[in-house]
């Protein structure tokens, strides 16, 4: 089981993880069962995210329960840990100039909100019931870097220039230092 963990959450993944990963908090009254360990839960996540299985559907070989692999995963979007791991990642990714500008990629998907929203309206796909669509922009390897949500009834062209303009800052090889001109 633990090679198949190592293969969910690599070691060079697995360091990048822990630059955002917040301490545990301590329990101040002490006591209770001993926390179970984060690289295992964060297959378990990762698991979950790859595969589509439910958190009640995951297998018993993790260390933890699936309750404590759900809490896990929303304790760390609440800390927006997952959004400060994916510009770790688009920094390392850049300083080794790994993402390929070359060419880029747009799409879209239409989804349905059945409880409506802001970002909704009627979907032309899905008889006018209420939609979003999903844009997303990756490079030419296929790494996202840009994601937008939209109403499912506006053209995708309204959401092109948003879309490109929200393209996160990529620390990349190139990258000059400030007041220099790049070579």
């Amino acid at each position: 089981m633990e090679a198949f963990l190592d293969q969910l959450v690599p070691d060079e993944s697995w360091e990048l993880f822990q630059r955002v990963m917040p301490l545990p908090a301590k329990r101040p009254q002490g006591g209770g069962r001993r926390r179970a360990d984060d690289r295992p839960i964060l297959a378990a996540i990762v698991f979950v995210a790859t595969t589509g299985c439910t958190w009640r559907q995951l297998p018993p070989g993790f260390g933890a329960s699936w309750q404590t692999v759900h809490r896990r995963f929303a304790d760390r979007s609440r800390a927006r840990v997952w959004a400060k791991l994916y510009r770790v990642i688009l920094d390392e990714l850049g300083s080794r100039g790994e993402p390929d500008w070359s060419r880029c990629v747009i799409d879209s998907v239409s989804v349905r909100a059945a409880k409506g929203g802001s970002l909704t309206g009627p979907n032309p796909v899905d008889r006018g019931k209420k939609g979003s669509k999903i844009h997303l922009i990756t490079e030419r390897t296929g790494l996202p870097t840009s994601v937008a949500i939209s109403a499912a009834n506006a053209y995708d062209s309204l959401a092109l220039e948003p879309l490109v303009r929200s393209i996160p800052p990529i620390r990349s090889r190139e990258a000059s230092p400030a007041g220099q001109a790049p070579r």
